[in-house]
């Protein structure tokens, strides 16, 4: 098979090359899948460079969310949940090739009707805004959110859970189009956050359409960036902050007095580390999307300004990624086309 496979870190995605390896066989427990798209991750930059917390042995395959159909089930026998042929999305380590083996519990369906573009963004954004907004922020109708970095893959994912739940959503993002981009997926109000006033922009729109303790500012604040010291300042009593991660680059220090006079709550979430702790919440928040995906309230968020087909197009998407020169979720199709496919 043809992968993107690490032998030695790497100081960027431009230095990533494509090459043939072994394809895997079936093992016991893992199913094989041809691969039709894959996702990309920041972590994946983080990885190929040696700086993230998981490292595998060299040589390794990189990317870790795909989108394909089964080609070979598990060799143990028994009852597979999946057969040759079935459409799946899911998350493992070396997503960037032609065909990877994943686990049964690594793997879903790919919701009717959807792209396998579309659904290899699926398996990390989705639950992480569905576990954050529902599960620990308890978002519900009449609520207003403000959702950080609203046009990136779990920023568009997390408008459209609060719109699905009713909510108000006020938007950030720092460029016209990816503040446009985020209207399109729901948001009610669009602010640009790179000027230091933004909070007042959010203050003003609460005291112009809310009423009571909501004239003072949001109630849920949705923050995969690390600015939850600054939305502090803009949140109504007993308001919720979501920690989702920290785009930004830095971990923030939080004016604790704040926390206490507004009787806020400061909420993490790490959606890796729920199929250890708490299994039983994986199974719920997957059945909580696929229900918005049938009621037509989630889309698909890939990227579509520009094209990222075949493996020799992964520097590319992960430099643009890094970059920050994309919105929702940036997708390398694998398989673009049957003239790709034959090449592959």
């Amino acid at each position: 098979m043809r992968a993107v496979q690490v032998s030695e870190y790497v100081k960027g995605p431009l230095d990533l090359q494509v090459t043939t390896v072994p394809t895997p066989t079936p093992s016991p427990d893992k199913y094989l899948i041809e691969i039709h798209s894959a996702g990309t991750n920041f972590f994946d930059i983080l990885q190929i460079q040696g700086k993230y917390q998981h490292q595998p042995p060299l040589p390794w395959v990189g990317g870790a969310e795909f989108a394909g159909t089964v080609a070979a089930v598990p060799t143990a026998g028994g009852s597979s949940r999946f057969k040759v042929g079935d459409r799946v999305f899911g998350a493992t380590q070396g997503a960037y090739a032609t065909h990877v083996l994943a686990p049964e519990q690594a793997l879903l369906s790919v919701p009717t009707g959807w792209s396998f573009e579309d659904a290899a963004g699926l398996f990390v954004t989705a639950p992480t805004s569905y576990g954050g907004l529902v599960h620990r922020a308890g978002v519900q109708a009449g609520d207003w959110v403000l959702v950080h970095a609203a046009a990136g893959g779990v920023g568009l994912a997390a408008v459209q859970v609060a719109k699905a739940r009713g909510a108000t959503v006020i938007a950030t993002a720092g460029t016209p189009r990816k503040r446009e981009i985020a209207r399109q997926f729901g948001a009610d109000y669009v602010i640009d956050y790179r000027g230091r006033a933004w909070p007042d922009q959010v203050k003003k729109l609460c005291a112009a359409h809310r009423s009571g303790n909501g004239a003072a500012g949001v109630d849920i604040v949705y923050d995969p960036v690390g600015m939850i010291d600054a939305s502090l300042k803009c949140v109504a009593w007993n308001a919720r902050l979501l920690v989702i991660g920290f785009a930004a680059g830095q971990i923030e220090k939080v004016a604790l007095n704040r926390v206490l006079l507004k009787n806020v709550s400061i909420v993490g979430l790490h959606w890796g580390q729920y199929a250890r702790f708490e299994t039983e919440t994986v199974a719920a928040v997957w059945q909580g999307i696929f229900d918005l995906v049938a009621q037509g309230k989630f889309k698909g968020t890939a990227f579509k300004d520009e094209s990222f087909v075949g493996l020799e197009s992964v520097p590319r998407a992960l430099q643009a990624l890094g970059g920050r020169e994309t919105w929702g979720k940036v997708v390398v199709n694998v398989v673009g086309n049957e003239k790709a496919k034959s090449r592959l």
